[in-house]
Order: C-alpha cells, then structure tokens, then sequence
C-alpha cells in the first residue's frame, strides 16, 4: 500500500504561509505548514510520505540550509525553493544543492500548484519504484523469472506449473524476443528432471551439412573427417529437456528423422544400425504459425501434430503494458550489477515513454533499454525523455520566468518592464528573442 502525500511547506510569513497553504488546499493537496526550518526538520524523516516547499529566506537555519540537510537525509525527497525578486544567484546555489525546482516570489497560484504537483508525482514515483523492487524481492521461483501481474502472464505462469511435472511435450509460439527460452527453462526447473540436463538447440543456426550430426551424433568413420565418436545433442539431454528453438527452421529431412525420435524415445547415430533408447521432453518454439507452413507443404503436418501435444502462447510485451515497470525495474537492477554501476532512478518521463512504446523485440528490446540506461547511451526518444535538465537550463528558465512576469505586471510595455529589471531596453528585446516571447501577447 503505497503512502498519501503530503505538501510540507516552510514558510515564515504568516500571510504567505496561510495564502500559500489555502491555494495548495483548494488543489486538493494536503498540507503541513510550519513557520521554521527547524520546526519542518522534527516532521522530516527518510521515508517522507511528501515533498517540500521552501523559502529560502528563513530566521534562524536558512532555506539552503536546510535543503542540504534534507540532502543527506533523503535525496530522492523534492525540495521546492521560493526565492525573492532577484535572487537568481541564490536559485542557482539551490539548484546546484540539488533542489527539484525553484519559484519567484509572489508565487501565482498556478504555478504554485502545478510545481507541488509536479513534485509529487515524482515522489509518487519513487514509491512505487521502491515498492515494485521489494516485491522482485518476494518473488521466488517461476515468478521471478516470468515477472507480470498481467492476466496474460499469470495464466502462463499456472500451465508452466501445471504441465511442469506432467511432462509432455510442448510447443511455445511467441514473437521474437518473448522470452521462449526463458518459458522452456521454467518448464524445465519446475519438473522431476531440474537436475538433468537442459539443452538449447537454436534450429535456424546450424548449417543444413551439421544438423544431422549436431542432433544425432555420429560414429567413428561415419564420414570424412570423424575421427572419432560424438554424442548428438537428442542423446546428451536424455533424462532432460531438449529445446529446439526456432523449428520452423529445420530442414525437411531432419523433421523426418526427428519424427521418428519423438514417436519411438530412440536415436540412432550417424554411421550406426543401433538404436539409442532416450528419454527426454522435447519442448520446441516458434515465432511462426506452424499449421499454416504446415499447409503450404513448408513443414512436415505430422511432426506439426507431434510437437503440438501442448502449447504455450507467450503474449507480447505491448499486450501487458502493466508489467513493464517491474520487468523494466528489474532488468536495470540486473544491468547496473553487471557492469559495475550504480542503479539509476526511473523519471516518471522516461517511464511514461516506455509504457507508450510498441516493443516490437518485445522483452529483449526492453533489457536492450535497460542496458542503455544504466551506461547513460539511451537512444532517441528515450534519451529525451530521461534527459536531465542542465544548470544552464535551469537558469533559462528562471530568467523566462522573470521577463513574463515583468511584462504581466507592466501589461507588455517594454520599457516599463527593462526598468523593473534593471537591464537595458535592448537587453531586453534580444531576450524576448532568445526567450521566444512577444510583448504583445502580455498586453
């Protein structure tokens, strides 16, 4: 169950503080006013169910102050910063002390509130990717592997289990990246035979002229160049699983001979008339809609029907968009171990891109992401939307900020605005350049 938030606001005026607190109220925001920086400390803890506002002007410890505090005492807490007209410098030092946002005073109500709420969601945030790593925690077997609370993933999860210690062969449809591997495994650790062997063939990675020798072994002097007896991998994984990955890729005559290994639980090697007894689960996969290939004559219908005693469909990645943040949450945890690195925070922004995004590699896609994020090489969209905002930036900001309050205040006048702000008329006018920002629009 995931904390409300609170709004603390630390505020010595008591006009301000009232005003302020009213505007945040009337926004549906719940508030805790306190007059002092060291009255906000006593309510401060490292789980904070909140955000802070804050004048930086204080009696006794200033705002800065206690912003470097709040820093060593929880740094994923928002701190806004409330300045006076002017103190452009001190925003700076707040933003470099590592402050989430910096206001003007006087404040107007909507900027007031949308900065607290902008706060808050990334507080929200940061709960909720602290509650999804708790719960990887909690997760243990199959679970673990297959992680989703989507009803698409948990039925999965329960056939793997229920057909687990059954044993019957399995075919695993899926689109590329899925995780077909990763469901063969599950079949595999959740049945009698964990602690055989579990062998991966990828059927669409051996060349035509090795697949017979790969899969059945051969003898000594079965060709040219076999020097010697090999064991094929049907054999090796007797007592085990076999996985053939990517079956629609197997030549014809291999889907023959593996025919026949499935219909009588025997191999016979290369350049022998002896037969092998095995005793094996075949579970094959396929990103393919094998009864079509099999009416087009492009695989063998009988082996089709062999394989398909069981099937599994792995649904894709956009069709459970809900369990994106904890597969994602944990394959960043996974990468920042990997490679030495410390695990970064997920924005809401970049979140929000992910949960957006189509994934046509589907999980391996998202891992690929993953990867990027914790080295810092997001591609694309994904690097904007993980971008953090610059010094300079932020003072851009807060200098656009500044001009169109001037010209609110002084209803578009130039002139008047130049010398509320102390700067040069034509100052000015580049900035409203640079800004993108036309006087008329203020009068």
């Amino acid at each position: 169950m995931l904390p409300a938030l609170h709004v603390l606001l630390v505020e010595d005026d008591p006009a301000v503080r009232f005003a302020n607190a009213q505007t945040l109220k009337l926004a549906g925001l719940d508030v805790i006013a306190c007059a002092s920086a060291e009255a906000a400390l006593e309510k401060i803890h490292p789980l904070f169910p909140g955000v802070m506002l804050v004048d930086v002007r204080l009696p006794g410890m200033d705002g800065l102050a206690l912003l470097e505090r709040v820093q060593r005492m929880e740094p994923s807490l928002p701190v806004i910063i409330i300045t006076g007209h002017g103190d452009v410098a001190m925003a700076v030092q707040a933003m470099r002390a590592g402050a989430y946002d910096f206001l003007e005073k006087p404040t107007p109500s909507e900027l007031l509130v949308n900065a607290a709420k902008r706060a808050m969601e990334r507080r929200q945030l940061t709960f909720e990717m602290a509650d999804l790593r708790r719960q990887l925690q909690q997760k243990d077997g199959i679970e673990r592997i297959l992680i989703g609370k989507s009803a698409g993933i948990a039925g999965l999860r329960r056939d793997i289990l229920q057909l687990a210690q059954a044993g019957p062969d399995v075919l695993i449809h899926g689109e590329t990246g899925s995780g077909k591997e990763l469901v063969a495994r599950c079949l595999h650790e959740a049945s009698p035979a964990r602690d055989k062997p579990f062998l991966a063939i990828n059927c669409g990675a051996i060349p035509e002229s090795m697949f017979e020798s790969e899969l059945f072994g051969h003898e000594r002097g079965a060709f040219t160049g076999a020097q010697m007896q090999r064991i094929g991998k049907i054999e090796y994984a007797s007592g085990g699983t076999l996985f053939l990955d990517e079956v629609e890729s197997m030549p014809m005559a291999m889907q023959v001979k593996l025919l026949r290994v499935l219909q009588f639980r025997q191999v016979e090697r290369l350049g022998s008339n002896k037969p092998v007894p095995v005793n094996l689960r075949v579970v094959a996969a396929t990103k393919t809609d094998l009864a079509e290939l099999s009416k087009e004559q492009k695989f063998r219908d009988d082996l089709y029907f062999r394989l398909n005693v069981v099937s599994l469909d792995i649904p894709p990645l956009r069709a459970r968009r809900e369990d994106i943040p904890l597969i994602f949450q944990q394959q960043v945890a996974q990468a920042a171990q990997r490679y030495g690195r410390e695990q970064p925070e997920v924005g809401e922004s970049l979140m929000r891109e992910l949960m957006t995004h189509d994934w046509p590699g589907n999980v391996r896609e998202l891992a690929n992401v993953a990867d990027r994020f914790v080295l810092g090489v997001l591609p694309g969209r994904f690097r904007e939307a993980a971008g953090v905002r610059g010094l300079n930036e932020l003072v851009a900001d807060f200098e656009r900020g500044l001009i169109v309050d001037a010209l609110r205040r002084h209803h578009g006048n130039v002139a008047a605005a130049s010398d509320a702000l102390a700067i040069p008329k034509k100052t000015l006018y580049d900035k409203l350049k640079r800004h993108e920002l036309n006087s008329e629009d203020y009068r």
